[in-house]
This record gives C-alpha cells, structure tokens and sequence, in this order.
C-alpha cells in the first residue's frame, strides 16, 4: 500500500521545525525525561512552560512534541481551539486516530455527546427567558462548570453570578428535567450537564490500552492562560485523584502559557513537574536562527537584534524573508514590522497583511468583508497569510500575534488617523449587521454567546472610532457581562483595554486595565462596585448593577448588605423585578418573613406568571407557618412550570409540616426524579424518613447528600442522624470534618453541644452551645438546647429565659415552643403550658406528645376525666385510679403499663398494692423497682433524688429519704418531680401499716418544697 503524501500544513510545519534554534537547555531536559522509566523518582510526569507573549512557548511545545515522536510516543496537541473539556477530548482522540490508534469506545460517546448537545439547543431555547438581564438558564449552565451546556453556549466561561444562587439551581434543574424526559437515559441527561464524567473514565481507559504498545504518551496543552481555566481543574483530578479512574504512567504532560503555575492547586506536586520559564533568545540564540536562514549581513543581524529585543516571533518573522539589503539599517522611524513589510515587494500583500490585522478575530468571513478582492485572489491570499509566523491557528479562526498586531495597528493609526476610523466604523457596521442577523431567532439575544461575540467585536471597533457614546454604551453592557460571570466580565474588559492601547485612548484604556483587575477578584462585585462608582450608567443598567452586587452578597452569606444594594436597585428602577425578588430572598436568609413576602409579592404584581417568584412566595408563606397559602403559591408555581424543583421540594416540606407524610413523599421523590442531586431536597426527605421512623432510609438521603455536598449544614444533618442511632464516634467525625470546613458555622457546635448533652455531658454540652451563641446569638435551635442542659442542671431561671428566646425567635417552630413547655412545666407554670400546647397543636406538632402533656396537667389539677379523654394510656389510667384511691384498677393499669416501662410499671405496681393491700406486702415491689431504677440510664439525675426518697418511703428507710428530702429541699428540683414525691408519700401516708408519724412532716416537707416551687415562677 502506497504511503500516504503529506498534507500541506504537515510540509509548512516540518520546514518551520527543521529551522527550529534555541532552547536547547529545555530541550535537553525532555530528552532526559524521555530515558528515565516512570518510576524513576527523576523522572516527570508534567512540563509547565510559561512566559510572556512572543518569547516562542508554541515552537517549543511543538519541538518537544516532534522530539517524543522521534522517540516512538503518541503525541496529542491542544490549544485554544478547543473550548471545553470534551473537546479538548476530542483533539486529542483525532489525533491519536491519525497516528493509527484509534479511541472508538471515546469517539463513540463523543459522538453521542455532540448529538445529545444538538438536541438539548432545543430545550434551552424552550426555556422561558429572565424579563431582565441575562437568564438563569445561561447563568446556571455556566456558572456549574457544566461543559456540555457550555458548549452550547460557546465561550460562555466556567464560573458565573449572574442571578440569585436559587435561580441558577433552578434553571439547571429545568433543562435537567427537560432532558430527563427527552433522553432514554440518565448517562445521555449526563453527557449535556456533566459529559466530563461519562467521557474521562473512557479517555483513560483507551489511553491505557494505547500505551501498551508504544513507550510514551504525551499530551500538550498550549495557550493554557486561555484553556487553562477549564482544563486546570480537570487535568489536576486526572493526575492526582482516581475520581475517574487511573491514568497511565507512561503519559507525560506538556502545558504551555503566559503564567505560571497555580501553585494553590500545584504547589504539593512540585515533586512529579518541570517548571520552564522562557524568555527572549540570548544573543547567540537569536544570531542561530537568522544565520540558520541566511540572514549574516552584520548591519542588518545588528538592526534585526536591535528592533525584536530576541522576541523569538519577532526574529523569525524578519529572518522569513531573509533581508539582505543594508541600506535601511539605521532607519530611526523603522519598526520590526514596517521592515517586514518594507522587505515584501508584493503591495497587495503588505495592504492585506496591514488590513487583516485590524480585527481580533479573523476568519475567512471577515477576510472577505475586510479585504475587498475577487473570491480566487481572496482564497489565495488568505492562504498566505495563514502561513506567516505571526498568525496563530485558534482552530475555527485565526489571530495575529500581540507582538505584531500591535505595532500594525500603531502604524496605521498614525499614518492616517481618518482612514482608521473609517476602518473601523466599517467593520463595526459588518459586525453589526451579522450580530443584528443572529438576533432575529433569538428570544434572549445576551444568552447566545455568538451573538455576544459579535457585539464584542462591533463594540471593540466602535470604541476603536473615537466615539464617546460609544465607551457609555460599552460600559453598560459591561453590567450585563458581569451578571454572565467573571470569564465574560473578564472578556469585555480584555477588550476594553484593547481597543484603548489600540487607539491610544487613554480613558478606555484605564477603564479596561480597572476592571481586569477588578476581575481578578474571586466575582464580579468589584467589577460592579466599579461600574456604579465612575460609570455614566442609566436607570436600568444602574438598578441592575445594584440587583446584581446584592446577589453575590447574599451568596457570601451577608443578607444585610444585599438588601442594601436591592433596595439601592428599586429605589432607581422600581419596576425592577428582579430587585424586589432579591429583596424577597435576603429577607428569607434573614427570616424575616413578613419583610420577605412583602418584597415578593412586589415582584409578582410586576410579573403575576414568574414561577420562580411563586415558588419562592410559596417557600416563605411555609417558614411563616402560613400552610394554605404556601401549598396555593406552589400549586400556582408549579402549574407555570412543573419542572421547577425549588416549588415540588417546598411544596413537600409544607406537606410534611401538616403531617401529611404520603403527599410529602410523592412532592420529594417528585423533585429527586428532577434532579437526583438537589440537597435540599434530599435532606428534606431524610427529615421526612425520620418523622415516619424509618432511620435506614434517613441516612441513606444523608449519605447521599454528603456525597454531593460535603458542606458543613450536610454533616450536621447527617451527624445528628448517627447520633440518634447511637453512631456517636461517626456523629463526632462529621461535626469535626465540618469544623475543619467552616469553624465559625454555628449549627456544627449546637449539633455537637446536643449530642453531647444527649450523653448526660452536660459540661461539653454547654462549652459547644455557648460557643454557638457567641457566633449567632439568636440561634433558635441552640437556644432550645441549652435550655434543656440548663433545666437538667436545675437552673431554671436561664432555662426558661432561652426557651422563651427561642420561640420568640422562631415564632412558628413546633419544636422550640415543645421545649419552653417543658420549661413552664417543670417549674408549675400550667396556665402557661396549656398556652403553650394549644399553639403547638394549631402549628402541627405531635399529637401524641401534645396529648399526654395535657394530660398531664389535668392529672395536676384533679380533672380526671378531661386527662382520659386527652391520652387513655395505661399511665394515665394509673394515675387516675390510684388519685381515685381505686387500688384493684390501679393495679390492673399499672400491670399493664410494666409492658411499657418496666421500672415505671413496677413503681406503679408498689404504690397500687401499698394503698391496697398494705406496705408489708409491697415491700417486694419496692425492692424490684430500687434494682429496676438503679440501673445506668433508667432514671436521669434531676429525677434520682425523688425516686431515692419514694423508695425509702416505701422501704420505711428513714435516713435515707431523709438524706433525699434535705437535697430536694436545698436544691432546685422540677416541680412535675416534686409532685410525683408528694402524691407517692401521700398514698404512703395512708397505706395499712404505714407509720404515719414519720411520714406526715415528712410529707410536709416535700409539699412546701413543691408550693414553694410554684410560687418562685408563678408569673
């Protein structure tokens, strides 16, 4: 079979490799590295070459690449023209194909990658778009990383903030659900939102059966100041991590930028890279390469070095066209670039090469809008430019290089400063007229990121034409860009400083170096804060700014200053919606919910049919305890959108809360079928599964979720679960993993705090909720549990004041009032328990509990009847009988209730038979219920006096109800526990063969220690 003749790029590329002088010290190391097997402690898995623009980062790359092909490797090159993660992929499967190494099992699921990406364009131009601003549909695709819906928005960027933190979950979630219902599977739903994890495990698995016949695999990233953001990440879980898999050893990697090396992410691996920091050609190195192609006329090597300062793109472009005519030497006005020019003899040539190099961008459409010639010339032409040095191949276009651009710019302004702003004004009409074209089927023209290349590119000439208007147009659309995320707030302003150096425009030039440095930092709130401080903005570009900012203080967990800039925002624009839905959202992280829905429901008289300010409507009518206009909120909400998760988890917590558990189930498995890994969704159901019992099914959400989102709130929720299972190391190991993660996040040292208190550590229990307090001291749930430790302690004064606090804070938690009831009771305050369990009841709590603790205070009172029709337990009926002094129905029940509560029912069984048949024949039971109540954890310690006393009484063991009764009366005891030693003395007292002497002061005693009780709280 004939050898197939090579391309005309690989014959460009080996003539351009074989002159290739210089970096001999860098190529050396390769080489080395080449000869030393992977295990080898020498040997390097990575190669980082970095340096400034023109210093030759790319030739060396692709030397080092043909110096691993000399040695027998399969090599992969990837630049710019790849924008996403999958297509970085797809370079490299192409080019390992080409090398006869095939990647089918890759190529196949890139191809279904690509037509998944085609179909899902459907459904993202289905979804409804934001009324102002960017959407949330293109803002959440970006700002998740996910490359597959980056890729259908091109250049789109890795991370963004344009909307609230909801509103970007939200829409991920809808095109989620859409393509769950469109695709057959959950890998096709995967391979548009995350394709990432569907398409490395299968590159690593090809690049292990490829490297079992060749000795090398290198792979070379180049312009990684550029692919860098996208690729960083994914190329640093690929050689340190096994989250997909394990990556051969025999693959060495090859990244090439402007920077170094992040050494937050790199900085523990320095051990396995090379770091290659390139700068100019030495003098030796920059007199190689031009005598290599024939430049040794001294006075022209002199003025050659001279004018590129050894930029090695700037040495080799003047060596291409090997001048040899001195007779310019010496010329004071000449630049590296006019000597190039000056040394083409075709005019038409050096007209082209000046012309094309106005634009940023240029392919073969805007070579034909820029160079007007007849369509052969313009092929051929466009031919010859693509092969000079200067231009770089980006794939679906091509640029100058800076180092050559630049100066052809300067030049042309110059010569003819009317002519370049004619230029530009006619490449902005073109690139006005393709952008207005794109515009037409477009709904949202900001969420298709070609149409916003265009505007960009228009933008850039019109600010390149001197136009004032034109910066305050600029600017405002900066806002918007912004909203889209730091990659395209960082792109508007790499323009701006563009088109400011480029026209020698200092005022748009400051702008542009301004706000990159103000995208460097970690969002776009500085780009903003900008933007509103020194920009001419107008009222909906000004409240948007605003709206914006609040949101990006919200998600940094500051409430309070985002509601500063949204009330900012409607103060400018109060037809803004989004301001006021903003409002709505920080009023709600703030829980003031009376604030929230005030806000809200602006935002919906201003746009009736929003979902997503239903849904959020919905959300804070169920936090305010307002369950019928929650559910008819959500019902509304999801009518508009039945794919909204945020409306079908609320509508499930509502459902929840009315205790109706199987609509709150439907409602939550509902939304895990939308979105699978929506955490708060999942923990909700978890809460769910413990409200029915079923504990297995609790943690398995919590596991679950913490796969996902090993965030600290997860850990606790999953530490409070093991607790309650008994699981106390693991519970610890979470609440310490969530320290280490966030140690000010108050939940974790309440979480902690309870279970220690749980365990009777009463002392580690308060060192946790103090420490809590001291970092949110209107934590409700903190509050709650510490009044328990407090009341345990028998300091009921501070138990009453956080059980008060608590519900005062959270004026519709079933659960805190259920906390300061226990307070009120614990110290006689009935009126006020009965309060209390009334409001608990109309807020939904537990039934069962809310019945057997009125039961109760009608036992206290006498009122018999009422207690039986609250809880007819075999308890109750006990204490019924036995204040009835009906001893052979006291005994019945209290059998009954032994099935219960063993030492409870054989306290119950030594009373009835004291009272009925007299203590010498209850003397057994009373010996039964002291071993039954002195075994580890029967009794808690604030009970263990009173039950110590009862049971001296019983066993007429004087001395030691008297040791009982002198720490009852010295220390503060619950009065429900004081109660049950007076009413148990009381039947002693007048039980056959009791030695009433002894018990009547003494029963006196434990009466006035209970009245006094009642009447210290009585308030």
């Amino acid at each position: 079979m004939a050898q197939a003749r090579p391309s005309m790029q690989e014959l460009i590329g080996r003539r351009r490799r074989a002159g290739f002088v210089g970096r001999s010290d860098e190529r050396a190391v390769f080489r080395e590295n080449l000869e030393l097997p992977p295990e080898d402690e020498r040997h390097r898995f990575l190669f980082h070459v970095h340096g400034n623009a023109g210093v030759g980062k790319t030739f060396l790359v692709r030397e080092l690449e043909q110096i691993a092909r000399e040695r027998g490797a399969l090599t992969a090159y990837v630049d710019e023209s790849a924008g996403s993660v999958p297509e970085a992929m797809a370079a490299i499967s192409g080019q390992l194909a080409r090398q006869g190494h095939r990647l089918k099992k890759l190529e196949e699921a890139l191809a279904a990658h690509r037509e998944r990406r085609h179909e899902a364009e459907a459904e993202v131009a289905a979804l409804e778009p934001a009324p102002e601003g960017p959407s949330p549909l293109t803002t959440t695709a970006v700002r998740l990383g996910m490359a597959g819906v980056g890729a259908l928005i091109p250049g789109a960027g890795a991370i963004v903030g344009a909307v609230d933190a909801g509103q970007l979950a939200e829409g991920a979630a809808r095109l989620r659900a859409r393509l769950s219902a469109r695709f057959r599977s959950q890998e096709d739903v995967q391979l548009v939102l995350s394709p990432e994890r569907v398409l490395t495990p299968k590159l690593l698995d090809e690049l292990s059966d490829a490297t079992a016949s060749v000795p090398w695999l290198v792979l070379l990233f180049d312009t990684y100041e550029r692919t860098g953001p996208f690729l960083d990440g994914w190329l640093h879980e690929l050689m340190t991590t096994d989250r997909y898999g394990a990556l051969p050893a025999e693959v060495i990697v090859v990244t090439a930028g402007q920077r170094p090396f992040d050494t937050a992410r790199w900085g523990g691996f320095t051990d396995f890279m090379t770091d290659v920091p390139l700068g100019p050609f030495t003098e030796a190195e920059a007199r190689g390469l031009l005598a290599d192609r024939g430049v040794v006329v001294e006075p022209v090597v002199a003025e050659v070095l001279r004018l590129t300062g050894g930029l090695p793109v700037l040495v080799s472009t003047l060596a291409e066209t090997r001048p040899a005519d001195p007779d310019d030497v010496g010329d004071p006005s000449a630049t590296a670039v006019e000597r190039f020019l000056k040394w083409e003899p075709d005019p038409v040539r050096r007209a082209v090469a000046l012309t094309c190099a106005l634009p940023r961008r240029l392919d073969a459409d805007v070579f034909r809008a820029a160079v007007a010639c007849p369509q052969e010339e313009a092929e051929a032409l466009y031919g010859w430019l693509r092969g000079m040095p200067f231009l770089i191949d980006r794939g679906t276009w091509d640029e100058y290089h800076d180092v050559v651009r630049t100066p052809m710019l300067r030049m042309q302004r110059r010569r003819s400063p009317r002519r370049w702003a004619e230029q530009q004004r006619e490449l902005a009409g073109i690139f006005g007229g393709w952008r207005r074209e794109r515009a037409a089927d477009l709904v949202d023209p900001w969420r298709d990121a070609s149409w916003r290349g265009l505007l960009l590119a228009e933008t850039y000439h019109l600010l390149c034409t001197g136009d004032p208007a034109a910066l305050r147009v600029a600017l405002q659309d900066a806002v918007r860009a912004c909203g889209l995320g730091d990659e395209e707030a960082r792109r508007w302003a790499e323009m701006l400083a563009e088109a400011g150096r480029d026209n020698q425009d200092e005022t748009v030039l400051r702008w542009g170096r301004d706000l990159l440095a103000a995208v460097e930092a970690p969002t776009t709130a500085e780009a903003l804060t900008l933007l509103l401080d020194r920009a001419v903005l107008d009222a909906t570009s000004r409240a948007l700014a605003h709206t914006l900012r609040g949101d990006l203080l919200r998600e940094a967990g500051t409430p309070e200053r985002a509601l500063a800039e949204y009330d900012r925002a409607v103060a400018v624009d109060p037809a803004l919606a989004l301001g006021h839905r903003g409002k709505g959202y920080a009023h709600g992280d703030l829980r003031d919910y009376e604030a929230a829905l005030e806000a809200l429901g602006r935002a919906r008289a201003l746009e009736p049919e929003n979902a997503m300010t239903l849904a959020y409507l919905g959300e804070c009518e169920r936090a305010a305890g307002r369950f019928s206009d929650a559910l008819r909120a959500l019902d509304r909400a999801l009518e508009l959108d039945p794919t909204l998760r945020v409306a079908w988890a609320a509508r499930g917590a509502t459902h929840h809360a009315l205790g109706e558990y199987d609509r709150a189930l439907a409602d939550l498995d509902r939304v895990l079928e939308i979105d699978p890994d929506y955490v708060w969704a999942r923990v909700r159901r978890a809460r769910l599964w413990r409200s029915r019992g079923d504990r297995t099914r609790q943690l398995a959400d919590l596991h679950h979720a913490v796969g996902v989102a090993p965030e600290p709130w997860v850990l606790c929720e999953r530490g409070d679960a093991l607790g309650a299972v008994g699981r106390e190391e693991e519970a610890l190991a979470d609440y310490r993993r969530a320290i280490d993660l966030d140690g000010a996040y108050p939940s974790v040292y309440a979480s902690r705090g309870a279970l220690h208190g749980g365990h009777g550590r009463d002392e580690e229990a308060l060192a946790d909720l103090d420490h809590a307090l001291r970092l949110n001291p209107d934590y409700p749930w903190a509050l709650a549990h510490r009044s328990m430790v407090h009341r345990r302690r028998r300091r009921h004064d501070l138990a009453l004041a956080d059980a008060y606090r608590a519900v005062e804070l959270d004026p519709t938690g079933a659960w805190a009032l259920s906390i300061r009831i226990l307070a009120d009771l614990s110290v006689g305050r009935l009126a006020q328990a009965v309060s209390g369990l009334q409001r608990y009841r109309a807020l939904g709590g537990d039934a069962g509990w809310a019945g057997q603790r009125l039961a109760e205070v009608h036992l206290f009172e006498g009122r018999y009847e009422e207690a039986l029709a609250e809880r007819d337990t075999a308890a109750v009926r006990f204490a019924v009988h036995l204040g009835r002094r009906n001893w052979s129905l006291a005994r019945q029940a209290a059998e009954r209730q032994r099935a219960v509560h063993a030492a409870g029912g054989l306290l119950a069984v030594a009373l009835a038979v004291s009272g009925g048949e007299g203590v010498a024949a209850a003397r057994p039971w009373w010996h039964a219920f002291a071993d039954a109540a002195r075994q580890p954890g029967v009794y808690g310690p604030s009970a263990r006096d009173v039950v110590e006393a009862v049971i001296g009484a019983g066993l007429q063991n004087w001395p030691g109800l008297d040791t009982r009764l002198h720490r009852v009366s010295a220390v503060a005891h619950d009065w429900t526990d004081l109660v049950d030693l007076a009413d148990g003395l009381d039947v002693l007292l007048h039980s056959p063969g009791a030695d009433r002497a002894r018990i009547a002061p003494r029963l006196t005693r434990a009466k006035q220690a209970r009245d006094a009780m009642r009447a210290r709280y009585a308030r």
